[in-house]
């Protein structure tokens, strides 16, 4: 049953237990880091009254620079899931898996802060999070992390802009929330998202195009050709640098994302984390009708080997993201000559 346009992210997790009790302990934990993005919202509200976010500080568990802001929010997400049935948290800003609640049945997978490179110049940021049970293994104290994505109980993001969005799907359909901040509450907006199958929007970091591989620099020349091209249609380009504010889009509107890996040194899996980015991501956006891939292969199927391990993501309308694995198959008959990269495109007899 469809919710009202208007009613609570509590009013539709207590919807969702009844509907299967087993996402009880989900959805405790789901309250949990909506009450965490509140607060981290006020504090990006204040803006520099709020002191220098985006100092730097230590670098983190993956070799990025710390913000002041990504500090802030790591605390007060792992605050917020000590009073959650979580019992472990993989986060970007820790080196190891952290241990909260022994014997609880959740892990979380979370980066407190996407998008850090925005904090100083006003710009969105986010929270992403996947939750997962936990798989108990004395021998392998991540283990509940290398699991495929399709074990995640729920999945979500935190984007927070204009207005502060809280992005949530548990298995049954993709819902975006926002925040009251008369009430503090957190009231449905957009119901049951279906991502169209086909759209002229594309986001990119362009300026890596000198490294990516054959495929993807086919695939970007023939959308940039335009009405000229094989597409036989006009795109336009959006890049936010921050991955909810694009997947938002994404999910509103249509398109397709792409972070590929390339030829630099550390990019070879792209700069993108499968437990606490990828994979969530993927889950909304199936949940809403899309596709997400590394370009060939379902995000949803890989399982980690590591807790910080890296993925290519391409995710959007299933068209455009089917059209890709098409150039990396090969099978993408057109992609003629290639003003932009000096070569030829892919596949052209």
């Amino acid at each position: 049953m469809a919710m009202a346009i208007g009613s609570t992210l509590s009013e539709h997790l207590d919807a969702e237990v009844a509907r299967d009790s087993s996402l009880a302990d989900t959805a405790r934990t789901i309250l949990a880091l909506a009450a965490a993005s509140i607060d981290v919202s006020e504090i990006c509200a204040r803006g520099a009254l709020a002191g220098d976010l985006g100092a730097q500080g230590e670098t983190n568990s993956d070799g990025d620079v710390q913000k002041a802001l990504d500090v802030i929010a790591h605390k007060r997400f792992t605050e917020a899931l000590q009073s959650a049935p979580v019992a472990e948290v993989a986060s970007e800003e820790a080196d190891d898996v952290m241990v909260l609640n022994p014997g609880a049945p959740l892990a979380v997978a979370i980066d407190p802060l996407d998008g850090s490179s925005n904090i100083a110049v006003g710009m969105i940021v986010g929270t992403i999070f996947g939750i997962r049970p936990v798989v108990s293994d004395p021998n392998d104290p991540n283990a509940s992390f290398k699991t495929p994505g399709t074990t995640q109980t729920a999945a979500g993001f935190t984007v927070y802009g204009p207005a502060t969005t809280f992005v949530v799907t548990l298995g049954n359909g993709t819902r975006i929330f926002t925040l009251d901040r008369t009430d503090k509450v957190f009231r449905l907006t957009h119901d049951a998202l279906k991502v169209v199958a086909t759209a002229n929007e594309y986001a990119v970091n362009s300026s890596n195009g000198r490294h990516w591989d054959v495929p993807v620099k086919a695939f970007i020349e023939d959308c940039l050709r335009g009405e000229e091209g094989p597409r036989d249609r006009n795109f336009n380009m959006r890049w936010t640098a921050a991955l909810v504010a694009d997947a938002q889009r994404v999910l509103i509107r249509g398109g397709i994302f792409l972070y590929p890996g390339d030829s630099r040194k550390g990019y070879e899996q792209g700069r993108l984390r499968l437990l606490y980015e990828t994979a969530p991501i993927a889950f909304v956006m199936e949940q809403a009708g899309a596709a997400a891939t590394d370009g060939q292969t379902r995000i949803m199927d890989v399982v980690a080997t590591r807790i910080h391990e890296r993925s290519p993501l391409v995710f959007g309308s299933t068209d455009e993201v089917a059209c890709v694995a098409k150039y990396y198959e090969g099978r993408q008959p057109a992609a003629g000559r290639s003003p932009l990269f000096g070569q030829r495109g892919l596949m052209r007899s």
